[in-house]
């Protein structure tokens, strides 16, 4: 579904003059394919992004859990019924899993949680900071990033080559479609 905010995207185009004369008699959906090809793909700050198909929704009043299938791995998300009707999930659709890095967690050994999502994995690359570092795990799904404490990383004893699991809540799990 494409949405149209006037203010903004009319502004971008510099055609903002224009938008009393000629756009009010142009529904908003028929100007988002107008000027699509105008604009790229959306990027993205977040690091990790997992493209996968859609395995199941399971439905609730307000709230439903997707599970999208990547590289033999299922990543749940728990997203709103209004997000998972808009972007049109339904088994078999190709769908993209969106985690901040600040949302994965780093376990040396698989905890008792609730968290959803557990992906074992291999520390490949430690990115120092002066706060926080940078984890880099290969996993199944790919590379999974996670921003922590360097003290978590120390009390961690983490190392690349490390065996490490990236545990990520359902509700930090954002979906996307192109």
């Amino acid at each position: 579904m494409c949405y149209f905010y006037p203010g903004i995207f009319i502004k971008q185009l510099d055609i903002l003059p224009l938008y009393g004369r000629i756009f009010r008699y142009i529904k908003p959906h028929a100007l988002c394919k107008l000027f699509y090809k105008r604009f790229d793909k959306m990027k993205l700050s977040a690091r990790n992004q997992f493209k996968g198909i859609v395995t199941n929704v399971n439905e609730g009043a307000v709230n439903g859990i997707v599970s999208i299938e990547i590289n033999g791995e299922v990543v749940s998300s728990t997203i709103s019924m209004n997000a998972i009707k808009e972007l049109g999930l339904k088994k078999g659709v190709e769908a993209i899993a969106v985690i901040k890095a600040t949302e994965v967690m780093i376990a040396t050994e698989l905890p008792k949680i609730s968290a959803r999502n557990k992906f074992k994995g291999t520390v490949k690359n430690i990115q120092e900071g002066a706060v926080n570092d940078i984890v880099t795990l290969d996993t199944k799904l790919g590379a999974v990033s996670s921003t922590i404490s360097k003290n978590a990383v120390e009390e961690l004893e983490l190392s690349v080559g490390k065996e490490a699991y990236a545990v990520i809540k359902a509700t930090s799990v954002m979906v996307g479609i192109e």
